[in-house]
């Protein structure tokens, strides 16, 4: 009986996502779709599915996984982001900020709905409630983000941050209350030892990681082993300071996000968490609960109608924080889809039955109502959101320096999709090119005043001084705050041949005018159409980062409106690829390609969302 057991369960896991693209069953989440099939199989159904030691311990496995990738799915960059200024000279509201207050909002919610439970003698143990109500499904927000392509922009990003609270700070919760509910009350500084390991593990692989991946061959996959490693070093030790091997799990996620795997690594993770242990654990979920039993107890049903509407209550101050910044359609779509939960509510109700802090019929109007939200959040969601100008999210390019150079280029670009600022030192500049480009004028151009002008908070800044000297002094601060493209002007080799070299190091991108109209003169003698393509204002040639995963994995011939472009090269880890229509895209591909500026505009838009 239990190999038929598994053997079903393989089964199922198969066949549940080719009958949702059969039918195109699009609005729900696979994993809800695994839970009720679950449901169908299991004790409430047809009884083909029985709890054995191997199908535990699998699932076991899968929640371990699943929560794994959940931490693997935190972006520490949107932490650091600094809020930019509006065009009225105010600033705006920060993803982080909504964030942070929207969550702030739903803990003390769900603080108030759990001792409105208690007090009318629904659910007696208030904190366990609150932790519950508070959860956000991580998971199934990314994924409902992904298919809006909303991951890149303000309000995605908002989301994205609320639902990682709600995961991260639930987490530490129940790993405190476990702890005290367990009889460990005094051993709860341990937990701290898992922090400790996973910061020592970082450090210690940071270096050995860029090792790994020059010896990494295909049949040692260094990088899927190193995860493993991580979650059983982790998981071991949460458990044996009398934690909950999950918490051990999520840090062995993010101690591998901020190991910066590459996206095949991630890609690796994935199908092997999604492909077979994760749809194991949503499976055995719905196959373990008994809802014969719960039909058979009207308190029990009326439960699940209750807990469904407080998942709900408990997300509405994040509507109230978003609407601060994005319109009430949307601000609503956002609060929507963050009461979705499920991901970190079973494990929950696990460690709940496991310390008897709650009854058989609790837990599962718990989990039903976590599935009703599953199911319905996502669909409301994308029935309320409508794409707004305001998220179109333009590539900040700051010029220092206003001259003869920068002003043409950037008059060019504020046409297309860059957000351009410019600033200058220099007060008659200022009065001459003012009419003509956004120019802010400082009385000087030292880190302060460039911090304050938000000079740093660029996606490129461009150095275009003819003074060497103040270039690279800029070039060496905008470094420092991490400006991801600095391009610098040096005429001449004035600066030093060690210093230039100094910055191309950094990743600093250096040019001069001599070189670039050695090579204009040079294209319109060897190569007239290809300079003539360069300087045409109608079509031209661009290129574009492929960062959305959709297209991932995926023939160049399959890419949206193929046929208004033309793929010249692909640039994949600093070689040229020559491509052709049957190539397959890769993660960070950078795609040259001619074509008209609106199919640019649209095929920057789709393949650089960032998913």
């Amino acid at each position: 009986m239990a190999q038929i057991s598994m053997l079903v369960v393989m089964v199922a896991a198969l066949m549940i996502p080719l009958f949702m693209a059969r039918f195109k069953i699009n609005g729900i989440p696979t994993a809800v779709a695994e839970i009720v099939v679950g449901i169908i199989l299991g004790k409430t159904g047809f009884g083909f599915v029985t709890t054995t030691a191997d199908l535990t311990f699998l699932s076991s496995l899968g929640v371990i996984v699943l929560i794994f990738l959940s931490g693997m799915e935190i972006n520490f960059d949107l932490f650091v982001q600094k809020p930019r200024p509006k065009q009225d000279g105010t600033t705006e509201r920060s993803p982080v900020f909504m964030a942070g207050v929207g969550f702030a909002g739903v803990v003390v919610t769900a603080l108030i709905l759990g001792v409105a439970l208690k007090f009318f003698g629904l659910f007696s143990d208030v904190m366990l409630a609150t932790i519950l109500f508070s959860t956000v499904a991580l998971g199934v927000v990314i994924a409902a983000l992904t298919e809006q392509e909303l991951l890149s922009k303000p309000l995605g990003q908002t989301i994205l941050l609320t639902a990682a609270l709600g995961e991260i700070v639930p987490l530490l919760a129940l790993t405190v209350y476990s702890t005290i509910n367990g009889g460990h009350a005094a051993r709860i500084w341990l937990v701290l030892l898992i922090f400790v390991a996973a910061i020592i593990l970082l450090r210690r692989f940071k270096s050995i990681y860029r090792f790994f991946a020059r010896i990494d061959k295909s049949t040692t996959q260094l990088d899927i082993r190193l995860a493993f490693f991580l979650i059983f070093v982790l998981v071991t030790i949460a458990e044996n300071v009398g934690a909950e091997n999950i918490l051990g799990a999520f840090l062995a996620g993010i101690v591998m996000k901020l190991l910066r795997p590459s996206e095949v690594t991630r890609d690796k993770l994935t199908s092997i968490g999604y492909g077979f242990f994760i749809p194991i654990f949503f499976i055995m979920t719905g196959a373990k609960l008994n809802l014969r039993t719960m039909m058979g107890n009207p308190q029990a049903l009326m439960l699940i109608p209750v807990f469904f509407l407080c998942f709900v209550l408990a997300k509405v101050v994040p509507y109230v924080i978003y609407h601060q910044r994005f319109n009430a359609r949307n601000s609503a779509a956002g609060a929507v889809l963050a009461s979705t939960t499920i991901t970190l509510v079973i494990p929950t109700l696990t460690i709940a039955r496991n310390l008897n802090a709650i009854t058989a019929d609790q837990s599962g109007a718990f989990t039903l109502a976590a599935v009703l939200s599953c199911v319905l959040a996502p669909i409301v969601f994308n029935k309320l959101y409508q794409p707004q100008p305001e998220d179109e999210v333009k590539t900040r390019v700051v010029f220092v320096g206003a001259n003869i150079l920068t002003v043409p280029v950037a008059q060019q670009l504020a046409k297309g999709l860059y957000d351009i600022t410019m600033v200058t030192d220099s007060e008659k500049n200022f009065r001459t090119y003012n009419s003509q480009v956004n120019v802010k004028l400082l009385s000087t151009l030292d880190e302060d005043a460039l911090v304050s002008a938000g000079a740093f908070d660029a996606d490129i800044m461009v150095l275009g001084y003819m003074d060497a000297d103040r270039n690279y002094r800029i070039a060496r601060m905008a470094v420092d705050h991490q400006v991801p493209r600095v391009v610098a002007r040096f005429e001449t080799r004035e600066a030093g041949n060690e210093r230039i070299e100094e910055l191309a190091a950094d990743g600093v991108e250096l040019f001069n005018t001599f070189t670039v109209n050695v090579s204009l003169l040079r294209g319109m003698i060897e190569s007239p159409s290809t300079l003539k393509l360069l300087t045409d204002t109608e079509a031209g040639l661009y290129e574009v980062e492929v960062h959305n995963h959709r297209y991932t994995g995926k023939t160049l011939q399959s890419l949206p409106d193929i046929g208004a472009i033309t793929v010249s090269r692909i640039y994949r880890n600093g070689n040229f690829v020559a491509p052709h229509g049957d190539t397959l895209i890769e993660p960070n591909d950078h795609l040259i390609f001619t074509g008209s500026k609106d199919a640019a505009r649209a095929l920057r838009s789709e393949l650089g969302a960032r998913n």
